[in-house]
């Protein structure tokens, strides 16, 4: 695919038909080569290259057969394009997985370089803010 007039923004665009289409190939035909994927509050997980793109697709499709991503805004300068996304599915013991976030991707030549992931599963336990800022504070569970 000839992804030279590709501009982010429609990168982005089939990179997220093709997750939603559970399109494994032309998921990770979107990642460049040398694609790095930071995540700021887990350093650990981060990686590079388009090989554990596809191993967490993998896994992801398979454990969440429903899977979806939905865009809930978007905006593009430059290279650079801030997703907020929500990503809901349901597991095969038939419980809910649901995640929201922001994905700040760097574009270029129609191929994702390099992604910055904020996307952590959502909390409904019931928590409030005063038990998020003792928690904070604290150091303690949550």
């Amino acid at each position: 695919m000839d992804t030279s007039h590709a501009t982010p923004a429609s990168t982005l665009d089939r990179l997220f038909a093709a997750t939603n289409a559970h399109e494994l190939e032309a998921l990770v035909a979107c990642f460049a080569p040398d694609y790095v994927n930071e995540t700021p509050a887990h350093p650990d997980r981060g990686f590079r290259g388009p090989h554990q793109v596809r191993t967490n697709w993998t896994q992801l499709f398979a454990g969440l057969p429903d899977m979806r991503l939905t865009v809930r805004a978007q905006v593009a300068q430059g290279d650079d394009v801030w997703s907020e996304v929500e990503m809901s599915g349901t597991r095969g013991d038939g419980s809910r997985h649901l995640a929201r976030g922001v994905l700040v991707f760097t574009v270029a030549d129609g191929l994702v370089r390099r992604l910055r992931f904020y996307v952590e599963p959502v909390d409904e336990s019931g928590s409030t803010a005063d038990d998020a800022v003792a928690q904070a504070v604290s150091g303690g569970a949550p």
